[in-house]
């Protein structure tokens, strides 16, 4: 695994921030990736996640695939899966529902609760951090990859 010390940090005011810096982070992402979402319950990721997938070009209702698992949106330029696996029992789940399918080349797969997939997931290239602090949320996007590094490198200089 390649050491990447790089990250993009911010704080985000309110829901249109984050919304705002999941397009943000679209822009950045050029030949897909896989990006894990970490933070409590509310903290908003399923909110950046709608703002990834509108940065892509999707018009329609973003919800939180909590009990479905997986949530595909097959937009014209870019496939992009939205998992949460919050109640997922099994790791072994997984394999069943065919993950591995989902890693192909040039999508992007954001994961909330990765950790319930443990052992099951394609290597992440960025890890998204989201966490209260007073009444803004911070968010910390490091990477894991090169092409991590590469959306890292775009975001903290756009």
């Amino acid at each position: 695994m390649n050491q990447h010390n790089d990250a993009f940090e911010c704080f985000l005011a309110d829901e249109n921030a984050t919304v705002a810096i999941g397009k943000k982070l679209s822009q950045a992402i050029n030949e897909g990736a896989v990006i894990f979402l970490h933070g409590d319950l509310g903290a908003g990721k399923t909110t950046l996640t709608r703002g990834v997938v509108q940065g892509f070009g999707h018009t329609g209702n973003v919800k939180s695939p909590t009990y479905t698992l997986v949530e595909p949106y097959e937009l014209t330029n870019q496939h992009v899966y939205h998992f949460d696996l919050y109640r997922l029992a099994d790791p072994e789940e997984l394999e069943f529902m065919g993950i591995r399918d989902y890693f192909e080349n040039n999508s992007v797969c954001l994961i909330e609760w990765p950790e319930k997939g443990a052992g099951m997931l394609a290597q992440a290239d960025l890890e998204i951090t989201m966490e209260y602090i007073d009444s803004a949320r911070k968010v910390t996007i490091s990477a894991n990859t090169d092409n991590g590094q590469k959306i890292i490198n775009k975001l903290n200089n756009a």
